[in-house]
């Protein structure tokens, strides 16, 4: 537990509107066809701004059904004509189940996330709110992996009527950055020496909005593909403790899903000339 506590602390303390969905919760087990998700919350300031319906991490439970959730708030938010000032939004398939024989597939668990992601965005892009909304989406565990460029670098989106257009902004940002950002925008002073320092993130955005609305691309994959029994390293990924994020073995799991994805064996890691 950090000293100064979390974004979602500070904003509380700020006195600002907040809703949590799938934050730093634990789930019903089974999940019920519907209604009720959430067992218990671990922050207490964080229960009466929660919504039980909104399932927290499981493999096992589309985003895309997770996204409707928020979305049956959102059409609530426009009948009374407010939308809290600060909400936390978690859709994690994108950890994939692996290559476990029955689990969604990995392709079918990235698409089920993007899928989450567009109608999120299609939605607040289509309410009244869209004209003073920023977006911004993280990936989780960025550096459990190398691109073809390094292994620091990760998508970040910054998806607002003020950055549509702006396109690729590769100023030298990290997490922190979107913090300030976001800490900027609230209103809120910083909380520690590292968000105080963070850039802001304002070369991404434009002076001018543009306020049309998305539209959400259908999935190009079958969000329910399962894996077969012969998948590549289907009995390592069993192995693995996929209740909660971050129990796998963070090599292990990028071997698995090159393999079952690429289809050959995982180039070997490599250092660059200048970190010689």
């Amino acid at each position: 537990l950090p000293p100064a506590g979390y974004i979602w602390t500070n904003a509380l303390q700020a006195g600002l509107t907040y809703r949590n969905y799938g934050w730093w919760c634990a789930n019903i087990t089974p999940a019920p066809a519907s209604g009720k998700q959430i067992a218990s919350v671990r922050d207490p300031a964080l229960i009466p701004h929660t919504n039980f319906n909104y399932r927290a991490f499981d493999l096992d439970y589309k985003d895309v059904d997770r996204v409707k959730v928020f979305l049956q708030d959102l059409a609530e938010f426009e009948k009374s004509g407010q939308m809290p000032q600060f909400i936390t939004l978690r859709i994690g398939n994108d950890h994939t189940s692996g290559t476990a024989a029955g689990k969604i597939s990995p392709l079918a668990a990235m698409a089920d996330n993007d899928a989450a992601l567009g109608l999120l965005v299609e939605g607040v892009s289509r309410s009244k709110f869209w004209p003073s909304t920023a977006i911004f989406v993280l990936e989780d565990d960025a550096q459990n992996g190398p691109d073809h460029v390094d292994s620091h670098r990760s998508p970040a989106f910054v998806i607002s009527p003020y950055t549509r257009g702006r396109g690729i902004d590769s100023t030298m940002y990290n997490t922190v950055s979107v913090l300030h950002t976001i800490e900027h925008i609230l209103g809120l002073n910083p909380m520690t020496m590292h968000d105080a320092a963070a850039r802001t993130m304002h070369a991404a955005f434009l002076n001018k909005p543009d306020t049309r609305p998305y539209t959400a691309e259908k999935p190009r994959f079958d969000l329910d593909h399962r894996n077969p029994a012969n998948a590549p390293l289907a009995a390592r990924s069993a192995s693995f403790d996929f209740e909660e994020a971050d129990r796998i073995d963070d090599d292990g799991m990028n071997e698995i899903l090159w393999r079952a994805i690429r289809k050959t064996d995982p180039p070997a890691p490599t250092r660059s000339f200048r970190g010689r």
